[in-house]
């Protein structure tokens, strides 16, 4: 046969077609296909002998480096010691000299013995057990066919292979989901074995048998595994889990380590126990016969079972998938889901998953919090704080690098959010069809422009409005999707329709960074075209046709060689690309046009060695919960520049230790409307990473002050996208020692985290050095006495998690005295 065939590496020899136990999820005997009555209880030697033959002369032909086997059944360990004894030594008999022989044994454990045990330790044989979770889980399915329960003898076998004689046999678990158990739970069960390895797996389903969902709604399983990943982010990763090592390895372009995701080829084949060659045999849950492929060991190689049409259907990559997969933003992590989940009568496996929406949010909830860059395998450390990195901000500061780690993982969860903005807007019934296709659309330029131009494309999304917009379009599409009975939530479609297009306008930015020739249609908000990162263009109130209808109006930007084109109707603008990347107001219209305009860019703040932009056109900047100053004239820019030219370099020269962390992430002020009575107003919203909001005060003092005082805010932010610091549960409220009104834990440990940063402002500023210390003193202890205060009350409240303790702990030992 060609060598083009995909090689059939893993193999599953089925040495027992029956069982021991009787559980009612198991996919070989409750499922559709019923060919395990009809086979050989037991395989013979025969049948083992021409199989380890057909393993080696494939592996031989193919020069692989190895082959996996893995022992199974029905209950595998039915078949004796002896049995499998003669059965592991012709296998490796066969395979001597042609190729390293990984051998595996499957098996639910109750007849897990030491003679077993040690049988697998001379043949090097590796141990994956089935459990379900703790007693109540297991029992729920897990019985013998009289009713009674198997755990106290999985227990025991699982004890076994944890004594320091078997330790290194055991490969890990095996948890079928069940989501009416506790996943926390379940999770702390399984981890409380101290396994290797775990695998959960999603029950076997199709569209004509569709998974229990309870709550009733299509994201069950997704919010199961969502809470044991964050639990198990949050502890560390103690044991690799498979489903959650292969997200994030196929996230960065890595290899998946199941079948059940990623688009790498299939590369697994059955045996049966009479020879027979079948496909991945939970293929049995689709119909009776979906595994056959009418072969055999006695007459068939492996090179004719891997041409056979079931095999490479499981071979093809996204082209292998239906128009729906093919066209979702996380085909190539999702893969598809798992081939038999896909089945439906009269359709085959042409369909996404019946686990599909599962599938979606799993991977974007993991992709929002653990960035995945470029790069084989996983690689977490990365994606979480280092124990250095963390004392370091806990004790108030930080530096670049330790932002950096931060400001990747913000990236990531941009990233994520996007691609659910797309999937939400794709799915949801009241976004019109148009919609949907411009959605499209934008989304193929930001893939574009993601494999050609990542840094480019992530420098827009490092814009800090851009997370603001996508909570925001989320928000509006929740209701969206409301059932019947709930049509009174759904949003205005002409409103979403146009928040939804602001998708295109930061394709469009980043195509204009990029300098690579596109042509998008955006919304007009707000009466401008807004290019984020760069500016907007106001138009003039002259308005076209569709907005004197009441509809929104769009526009068409154009990429081309050395500039941008905006078209609005009949109206037409030209932004030469040099000006427009130099911050220039650089608009002029084209002859003939009938409509005034006026290009309005995003402005740079200079001090020495550091620049920061000045936003005042961004449509999503409005998250403050203050009013925001509307676009500065060029006198008011002026004195912006003027006190912070002043400003920074106080920083720099008495606040040192907060210099670096503040120009390594602070990429955005924005102007605050200012105060009657002339008060210091200042903000950092919690979905605006990189961004403080202020109004002008004319001191470079305070504004020093505010800078350091609320980048705090913008540091614990990102912690808190991370880490679960505190139980969210806890709903009481505790006085604030600043004399604010009460308080919720978050609210409260995120003013201490900002006091304590101004006291240790205020304790520089008492130096002789600094100008004031006069002023200063008294300011400090005050300062401190209201941090000390409540960090206390946060130790003393007995809802942080180990982590919240270790931070705010680290607080209090920053806490000068």
């Amino acid at each position: 046969m060609s060598r083009a065939l995909v090689p059939l590496s893993q193999i599953v020899l089925k040495i027992h077609s029956r069982c021991d136990l009787a559980c009612d999820h198991c996919y070989v005997y409750e499922a559709a296909d019923q060919s395990w009555s009809g086979r050989p209880m037991v395989i013979s030697e025969e049948v083992t002998a021409r199989a380890a033959r057909r393993i080696a002369d494939h592996a031989a032909d193919h020069a692989l480096p190895a082959v996996q086997v893995i022992l199974h059944g029905g209950e595998p360990l039915l078949a004796g010691p002896a049995r499998l004894r003669r059965i592991i030594t012709t296998l490796r008999a066969a395979m001597d000299g042609i190729c390293d022989l990984d051998l595996r044994i499957h098996t639910n454990g109750v007849l897990l013995n030491e003679r077993f045990c040690a049988l697998f330790a001379e043949q090097q044989v590796k141990v994956g057990i089935s459990i379900d979770g703790d007693r109540a889980a297991n029992d729920r399915h897990r019985r013998y066919a009289d009713g009674r329960s198997s755990y106290d003898q999985v227990i025991r076998a699982i004890g076994l292979l944890r004594t320091r004689r078997f330790r290194d046999l055991f490969a890990g678990l095996l948890c079928t989901i069940d989501v009416a158990n506790d996943p926390l739970a379940v999770y702390e069960s399984l981890m409380d074995l101290r396994p290797p390895r775990i695998d959960f797996l999603l029950p076997h389903a199709t569209w004509d048998s569709p998974p229990p969902r309870p709550s009733a709604t299509d994201t069950d399983y997704a919010n199961w595994l969502i809470k044991i990943f964050d639990r198990w982010l949050a502890d560390g990763c103690p044991s690799r889990i498979r489903t959650f090592d292969s997200i994030l390895s196929t996230l960065r372009g890595g290899e998946s380590y199941t079948e059940a995701l990623g688009l790498d080829p299939a590369n697994l084949v059955v045996i049966e126990t009479d020879g027979s060659y079948e496909q991945v045999d939970s293929l049995k849950a689709a119909f009776d016969g979906a595994p056959e492929t009418g072969t055999d060991v006695f007459r068939d190689s492996l090179d004719t079972v891997a041409a056979h049409p079931g095999i490479q259907a499981r071979q093809q990559g996204a082209a292998g998938l239906c128009q729906t997969c093919q066209e979702c933003p996380v085909v190539a992590i999702c893969g598809g889901g798992l081939y038999p989940h896909r089945y439906q009568s009269g359709h085959g496996f042409a369909n996404p998953s019946v686990y599909c929406m599962d599938l979606l949010g799993l991977i974007s909830h993991i992709s929002s919090r653990l960035p995945a860059g470029p790069g084989d395998g996983l690689d977490i450390t990365p994606h979480t704080l280092s124990g250095t990195s963390f004392q370091a901000l806990a004790g108030g500061f930080g530096d670049a690098a330790d932002m950096a780690q931060l400001i990747e993982a913000e990236h990531s969860l941009v990233r994520g959010l996007l691609g659910a903005v797309y999937q939400a807007g794709e799915a949801a019934p009241a976004v019109p069809r148009a919609a949907k296709a411009a959605l499209r659309d934008a989304w193929s330029l930001l893939a574009a422009l993601d494999r050609d131009e990542p840094a480019t494309l992530s420098a827009v999304l490092s814009h800090p409005y851009i997370r603001a917009w996508a909570l925001r379009c989320l928000e509006r599409l929740r209701p969206a999707a409301a059932g019947p009975g709930q049509e009174d939530l759904a949003p205005d479609p002409q409103r979403l329709t146009a928040d939804l297009g602001h998708l295109a306008a930061i394709a469009a930015a980043a195509a204009v960074r990029a300098r690579i020739g596109a042509a998008v249609t955006v919304p007009v908000l707000d009466g401008a075209v807004h290019l984020p990162t760069l500016g907007r263009l106001v138009l003039g109130i002259e308005a076209g046709p569709r907005a004197a209808e009441g509809e929104f109006e769009t526009a068409t930007v154009s990429v081309i060689s050395n500039a941008v084109i905006i078209r609005v109707d009949e109206a037409c603008w030209t932004l030469g690309l040099r000006e427009l990347l130099a911050g220039e107001s650089c608009a002029s219209p084209v002859a003939g046009t009938s409509r005034a305009g006026e290009w309005q860019p995003v402005r740079t703040l200079q001090g020495p060695g550091f620049r920061v932009a000045l936003e005042d056109t961004d449509p999503f900047r409005d998250c403050y919960h203050r009013q925001v100053a509307s676009r500065l004239t060029e006198p008011e820019f002026a004195r912006w520049q003027r006190d912070f030219g002043a400003a920074w370099p106080e920083v720099e020269r008495n606040q040192g230790a907060y210099a670096p962390a503040l120009a390594a992430g602070l990429t955005v002020l924005m102007p605050l409307a200012a105060t009657h009575d002339g008060r210091d107003v200042s903000g950092a919203a919690r979905n605006a990473f990189g961004a403080i909001a202020m109004a002008p005060n004319g001191d470079p003092v305070t504004l020093a002050r505010l800078l350091i005082q609320e980048f705090q805010h913008v540091k614990l932010s990102a912690i808190l996208d991370l880490y679960d610091l505190h139980d969210p549960a806890d709903d009481r409220l505790f006085p604030a020692p600043w004399g604010e009104d009460k308080l919720h834990l978050e609210g409260l440990l995120r003013g201490a985290y900002a006091h304590l940063a101004v006291t240790e402002f205020w304790r520089v500023r008492q130096q002789p050095a600094s100008g004031s210390p006069a002023r200063a003193a008294p300011r400090f202890g005050q300062w401190r006495a209201d941090t000390a205060e409540a960090i206390e009350a946060l130790l003393d409240s007995r809802s942080l998690t180990p982590l919240g303790t270790s931070w705010v702990q680290g607080m209090r030992h920053s806490l000068r005295p």
